[in-house]
Order: structure tokens, then C-alpha cells, then sequence
């Protein structure tokens, strides 16, 4: 396991240190000090795990967050405990409160073996993984105002492009990301997504429904009776490749 720590205060830093030499089994591949070097490290050593402070000089934790491409497992660290139920609602793996007490980054690290053991258990009893096709990377984390969600991929029923933002349905919420749609495209399974047009990408598991649409098109219905408009050339392609 490898994992990288974010944190603006030297000795909180090599306090963590300290307290991560008793778990031999993680591997400390760097550290950073503000957001700027943080994103840097994480794009550069690719961590299976970070420990991140909240507030930091140049931005937030989740400012961070909302930054990267891909959102990586996160144990957040900080002394304001009024930041514990913004960190929960984000999903984030565990809330450490400094001063860290060793049994309960224990406890936070167990989860964090617990959570990267499932989809090894759910391979065991799937096809061979060269069998298997493309699968979605990992989580997005979206901030919008003062709200923010890690939210997985398969989770989505469809992005929408609003200018520089994607607009991004998931469960009752809409928030907006920014990112392009064809950033987000690049990272999405093609074989669960679909470009429907050039604004909009839909998540298949969703569809509960197909009608004509005008001009040789198609609407698709999905979960939450949502319509999305598929464009001619689309719908061409999509019935070729279902045999409609």
C-alpha cells in the first residue's frame, strides 16, 4: 500500500510518520504541504492512499479534491473537528482528529485494506479479467459551493455539458463539475457509457426505456423518468450495434 501525505505543518507531518511505522505494510511515497504540491505528487507517484489536512495555506482539502481527475482513497487529518461531518458526507474513507490516537488510525487503515480487498473478491467469482471489459476508474469528487460528494462512476446516470461544466446526475442530486465532458469521457467504460449526442452521456444500466425520436432519432427513459434525446447519427450507430 502506498500513500502520500498532505499536510502544511512539518511536525504533524513526521508525527504521522511516527505513528505509520508501526504498519510496515504501507509504504510513505511522499508528503506535501499545500495543494499545489500535493496534486503534483498525486499525479506523479499515484498513492493508493492519502492523509490529508483540511485547511492549508493556497486551499482546502477539498479544494484539492475537486481539482484532480480521479479522487483517490482519503483519510482526512485535521485539528477542527467542525470539519468531521462535511469530511462523512463526502464518503471520505475515515476522519482522523489530531492529535491521531494509534488504535484509531488503526482502526481507519483496516478499513482502508477492507475497502481495496473488495473488488478482489468480486473478480474471484467474475470472468477472467482479460474477458472482462474496460471497468469504470474509481470515484469523481464533486464540489459545488459549500457541498461536495466522492461519488463512483457507476453511480452516474448521465453527464451533461453546461459550457466549461458538466452537469452530473446521481441519486436527487445535480451538481456541476468542472470538467468537459470529453475530459470525463476518456475515463468512463465504453461499454456501460454512451455518447447520446454532444452534450450528454448516458450511464446504460440506467435506461428503463427506447422510443423514436424526431428525425430518425431516439429517446432514451431513465430511472427518475428522464428524457434524453439520442441524435440521429447516434441512434444509427446504437441500433446497428443492438440489431434494431
Amino acid at each position: 500500500m502506498r500513500a502520500l501525505i498532505v499536510d502544511d505543518e512539518r511536525l504533524a507531518r513526521n508525527e504521522l510518520r511516527r505513528l505509520l511505522a508501526a504498519h510496515p505494510a504501507l509504504e510513505i511515497v511522499g508528503e506535501a504541504a499545500n495543494p499545489i504540491e500535493a496534486r503534483a505528487a498525486i499525479e506523479a507517484l499515484a498513492p493508493d492512499l492519502v492523509f490529508l489536512d483540511v485547511q492549508m495555506p493556497g486551499g482546502s482539502g477539498f479544494d484539492l479534491l475537486a481539482s484532480l481527475d480521479a479522487a483517490p482513497a482519503v483519510i482526512f487529518t485535521t485539528a477542527f473537528d467542525q470539519y468531521a461531518l462535511r469530511a462523512f458526507d463526502v464518503s471520505a474513507l475515515d476522519y482522523l482528529l489530531k492529535p491521531i490516537e494509534p488504535a484509531r488510525l488503526a482502526h481507519a487503515l483496516r478499513k482502508f485494506e477492507a475497502r481495496r480487498q473488495l473488488p478482489t473478491a468480486a473478480a474471484a467469482t467474475s470472468a477472467p479479467a482479460q474477458q472482462q471489459a474496460p471497468a469504470a476508474d474509481g470515484k469523481v469528487f464533486i464540489k459545488d459551493g459549500e457541498r461536495c460528494w466522492f461519488v463512483a462512476l457507476e453511480q452516474i446516470m448521465l453527464f451533461e455539458s453546461e459550457g466549461n461544466y458538466t452537469r452530473v446526475y446521481f441519486d436527487a442530486n445535480r451538481p456541476l463539475l468542472l470538467r468537459s465532458l470529453n475530459q470525463l469521457e476518456a475515463r468512463l467504460d465504453p461499454e456501460r457509457f454512451l455518447r447520446v449526442s454532444r452534450r450528454q452521456i448516458v450511464n446504460l444500466d440506467f435506461v428503463s426505456g427506447i422510443a423514436p425520436g424526431p428525425g430518425s432519432g431516439m429517446v432514451l427513459t431513465l430511472k427518475g423518468e428522464i428524457k434524453v434525446p439520442m441524435s440521429r447519427r447516434r441512434a444509427a450507430e446504437f441500433r446497428q450495434l443492438n440489431g434494431l
